[in-house]
């Protein structure tokens, strides 16, 4: 049975070489910032783990705590040699009920090369599985369009009037302004 538990700085250091595997590098968070924000309970390391082997197998990391009461999903991701096998399904089902004292949840899907029309496809159909839906807005992150989705949880779908503040919020409190406006583009619709 898979279970999920917090992790701490040693944790982070581990994990961190697996968001640069899974992720663009214009899209990775320095190491440090996500340090700090762990310290200070703005972000939460996330890992999915066999209760019966130990093993782990799955992570996520969120920005959790803003003004108003989304957590945006930064990073999830499951380790190279268990995928396929159906880990990120059951990896998110937790997720969602690690989350439910929420407003919701928001995932950022972005693809750097323009030509990679898949690889949105998939990740669209996959967050809808969870019951994630497109939000309206003009967002780009470090360059890149992105397409954001909302799972509602105590909240509502409806948050394209105030994405744009509920996302600085949550970044505001990883990045210093300079790199925050170098890194996160939305404007309100």
């Amino acid at each position: 049975m898979l279970k999920i538990r917090k992790g701490g700085h040693r944790d982070l250091e581990r994990w961190y070489s697996m968001f640069e595997v899974d992720f663009d590098k214009k899209e990775l968070l320095p190491k440090l910032s996500l340090h700090l924000a762990v310290s200070r309970g703005d972000a939460e390391l996330l890992i999915v783990y066999d209760e019966e082997s130990r093993l782990e197998l799955a992570y996520a990391l969120t920005l959790c705590r803003g003004l108003y009461g989304y957590a945006l999903l930064k990073y999830f991701g499951v380790l190279p040699w268990y995928r396929g096998k159906g880990l990120g399904i059951q990896a998110m089902r937790l997720l969602n009920q690690y989350y439910t004292e929420k407003q919701g949840l928001l995932a950022e899907l972005t693809v750097f090369d323009p030509e990679d029309k898949d690889t949105l496809r998939k990740l669209r159909k996959f967050f809808s599985r969870f019951g994630y839906e497109e939000v309206a807005c003009d967002y780009r992150l470090a360059g890149a369009p992105v397409t954001l989705m909302v799972k509602p949880i105590r909240g509502t779908a409806e948050i394209a009037p105030v994405a744009h503040r509920i996302l600085r919020d949550l970044y505001s409190r990883v990045l210093s302004g300079e790199k925050l406006d170098k890194t996160v583009d939305i404007r309100r619709v």
